[in-house]
């Protein structure tokens, strides 16, 4: 089983999921997006997947710091643009687990993909 994790290593969010995935012995590569990068196709795939409404992290400081314009208008294209251009503004984690994907970390979700 493919299993892969990505998210920022010092949110407390992703340190609640990777502790869930160790406990329960799932072996997880852990992608950090603020200091790897993540690359566009990844995004797209995973807008196509899942939406970009989604993947975009709307409550989060660095969404809510943008200028009114860059915060209007948001189609996939600009989602997508604005998740490149600052990854910390991609919801977390994201959990890829063979291709398929779930955002964010409830620990009934992980049971139920792992159980």
């Amino acid at each position: 089983m493919g299993v892969t994790i990505y998210g920022i290593k010092n949110c407390d969010t992703m340190k609640k999921a990777r502790d869930w995935l160790a406990q329960h012995g799932v072996a997880a590569e852990f992608h950090d997006y603020k200091t790897a990068g993540i690359d566009r196709a990844t995004l797209e795939r995973w807008v196509a997947d899942l939406g970009w409404e989604v993947l975009l992290n709307r409550a989060g400081t660095t969404f809510r710091k943008l200028p009114d314009a860059d915060r209007e208008g948001i189609d996939a294209e600009k989602a997508i643009a604005l998740m490149l251009a600052q990854p910390s503004m991609i919801k977390r984690p994201v959990l890829d687990v063979d291709g398929r994907l779930t955002v964010g970390f409830k620990p009934d979700c992980y049971a139920a993909l792992f159980g």
